[in-house]
């Protein structure tokens, strides 16, 4: 029979410690929110004697999370006891999760005591605590460089004092996960009263080793994992939590583990607190990565067509995201053109296979990904319009004021025609480029996403512009690549209009055609 694993979320405690800038009390409440709807068993709201406004969001928190259970941080003294329960008060179930040093390092170098002291603290603290509540969690801190007698002696004071969660931290991200596991393993043979409380581990990535430690640590008898979601937290960060939990999902049968998460929330809840917290996702990150559900390789797209199973081992409906996504690039195969080309609804006999795969390849070598409207342009024009540019920005001229008033200037080749074109806007540079731009052409477009990045240093360095403009019902993508991130704004838009373009021309194409 499966056992449970208990899910604890500190994203508003420790994953807040790593960044910039304090969430403020609007943001940690939908973040609470979210995690709460992923079905989160205890979610850790912070640690109230560190500010006053991380007090009053913990007050605010209590008031409206119902379903998961909140906790706060204190150290094993009586003020932050007092200042943790009065801050939860308005909720109905709520933990005080109490920690204290127990390496020799940190007993001698940080709290300047003797173990003895630090049994003594630990002991007084769990007592004075059990007046707010019976849900008290004892964290070890840096367990995983305290020595495992020490370890098993303060294990077995804590839970006899009363303690019902004891967590073994490993705080600085030191071991591996034979050695964790053994920490957990020796405190099963060693600590008589163990089974009277739930063993809890909070693994730190520093030496990349979190995820493999805490499941090192189920394998070993814990029973709740301490983490946040996309691993925030200090430092490297924390254990990821829907890695561990989609770990757990994959290898149930031979974990005889589960949890009680709403897997589907995974993915929203990860993008939400990614954009509450403002920390980009890398796009090779496991499970919420962009790259976690893409191919590019042409055996690998080859054989997810034929079964999915062949190269992903999650569907990533499991997570909420809807598909998994081939990229096109040079490295594709004719597999997943074809696919595509059936995806946006053309027949095999609407177009040449052989044909459009070599045209593929080198519009690919020379543009790095291509999209759907690249393959139209590619199956059902004249090769040589498709190389051929409509439209050429030959001159730019701006005057942008301090204010934000800004001037632009153009001359634009429209085939053989030339366009000039001047436009004013409050805007700034850019914006006045772009309505200059779209009025030359007369393309009624909408901006979705700009984003610039800078390659390289110095003066030299170029600046990368990367837009996404919607017309009518699809999606353009477009590349600047320039030393003046103004010039590298205009090439991304010329980009998206000469992609436009090829494709309304498809259009007329496809209507001789159906004629």
């Amino acid at each position: 029979m499966n056992q449970k694993v208990i899910i604890f979320d500190t994203t508003l405690r420790d994953g807040e410690q790593a960044l910039q800038a304090s969430l403020s009390i609007n943001k940690k409440i939908q973040i609470a929110r979210a995690l709460e709807r992923l079905g989160v068993d205890i979610i850790e709201v912070g640690f109230p004697i560190s500010s006053p406004g991380d007090y009053n969001s913990i007050k605010m928190i209590a008031k409206e999370i119902k379903d998961s259970k909140i906790c706060s941080l204190a150290r094993c003294l009586k003020g932050d006891i007092d200042i943790a329960a009065k801050a939860m008060k308005k909720s109905l179930n709520f933990r005080i999760h109490l920690f204290l040093g127990t390496s020799a390092l940190h007993i001698q170098s940080k709290l300047k005591k003797s173990f003895s002291e630090i049994v003594e603290m630990m002991l007084n603290s769990i007592k004075y605590a059990k007046k707010y509540t019976n849900d008290i969690e004892f964290s070890c801190e840096d367990a995983g460089r305290t020595s495992l007698n020490n370890l098993c002696y303060i294990v077995e004071k804590a839970i006899q004092a009363g303690a019902n969660t004891i967590n073994i931290p490993d705080t600085v991200g030191y071991t591996i996960p034979t050695q964790f596991k053994n920490i957990i393993q020796t405190l099963f043979e060693k600590v008589p009263n163990i089974h009277k409380s739930i063993i809890s581990v909070h693994c730190h990535n520093d030496l990349g080793m979190a995820v493999g430690n805490s499941i090192s640590a189920i394998e070993a008898g814990a029973r709740q994992i301490e983490g946040t979601i996309n691993g925030l937290g200090e430092r490297a960060g924390n254990t990821a939590l829907e890695e561990i939990i989609m770990a757990l999902e994959i290898h149930k049968n031979r974990l005889g583990v589960m949890t009680q998460i709403k897997h589907k929330e995974i993915y929203r809840t990860s993008k939400i607190i990614s954009h509450l917290c403002n920390t980009p996702i890398a796009i090779n990150k496991s499970i919420v990565g962009k790259n976690a559900f893409s191919h590019s390789s042409g055996i690998h797209q080859d054989g997810v067509l034929k079964n999915r199973e062949n190269y992903e081992i999650l569907n990533p409906i499991k997570i909420g995201v809807k598909n998994s996504q081939l990229n096109l690039t040079s490295r594709s195969g004719r597999a997943a053109i074809k696919y595509r080309m059936k995806e946006m609804g053309y027949l095999e006999h609407d177009y040449n296979l052989d044909i459009l795969y070599i045209d593929f390849l080198k519009l690919a070598d020379k543009k790095g990904q291509i999209f759907d409207y690249d393959l139209e342009a590619l199956a059902f024009i004249n090769q040589q319009q498709v190389k051929k540019e409509y439209f050429k920005l030959e001159y730019f001229h701006i005057e942008s004021k301090l204010s934000g008033l800004a001037t632009a200037s153009i001359v634009l080749l429209c085939g053989t025609q030339i366009n000039i074109q001047k436009s004013t806007t409050s805007n700034g540079p850019v914006d006045a480029l772009y309505h200059a731009l779209n009025k030359a052409t007369l393309y009624s477009i909408i901006l979705k996403k700009f984003h610039l990045e800078a390659n390289g240093e110095g003066k030299d360095a170029l600046g990368k512009v990367d837009i996404v403009v919607k017309y009518k019902t699809r999606n353009f993508h477009g590349i600047g690549l320039a030393t003046d991130i103004i010039e590298a704004s205009a090439q991304a838009l010329i980009n998206v209009f000469n992609d436009i373009w090829k494709s309304c021309q498809v259009g007329k194409q496809l209507g001789k055609l159906n004629k």
